[in-house]
């Protein structure tokens, strides 16, 4: 039986949930705003669909934090993106490009240890990359 991309991608998130502790859920999101794969574990304790990490609003988000992001850097001539971070009061999100077609977003719980969560994250976000590429 072939391996798809998608199920391929949602491996390397699943993986991704269990390398690291505080992830609240994450997505490869395009570059239009569509969810291309999402891992939210059933743990989570939340199921609100608007703030669940595998909804289409948090995808379209994602995508254009990604793309503001590239557009301020560029005006700035400070090159390109490697991550954003938002930092809130109950939560945060990570957004990581993935190439230029696609972004890895991850929630984060206030408890997350930003450092691991972002190295772990970019190590994914490589993996992610080269199974687009295929």
């Amino acid at each position: 039986m072939p391996e798809y991309r998608v199920n391929l991608i949602e491996d390397v998130l699943r993986n991704l949930h269990k390398s690291v502790e505080g992830l609240q859920g994450c997505v490869v999101v395009s570059t239009d705003g569509f969810v291309v794969a999402a891992h939210v574990p059933s743990d989570s304790g939340r199921r609100d669909r608007e703030r669940s990490a595998d909804s289409p609003q948090v995808a379209a988000m994602a995508a254009s934090i990604v793309a503001l992001s590239d557009k301020v850097l560029s005006q700035l001539r400070r090159g390109s993106v490697h991550r954003v971070l938002l930092d809130g009061s109950e939560g945060g999100i990570v957004v990581v490009p993935v190439g230029d077609e696609a972004a890895l977003a991850a929630m984060v719980s206030r408890e997350a240890k930003l450092g691991l969560v972002m190295l772990a994250l970019s190590r994914s976000a490589d993996q992610v990359r080269q199974i687009l590429a295929r």
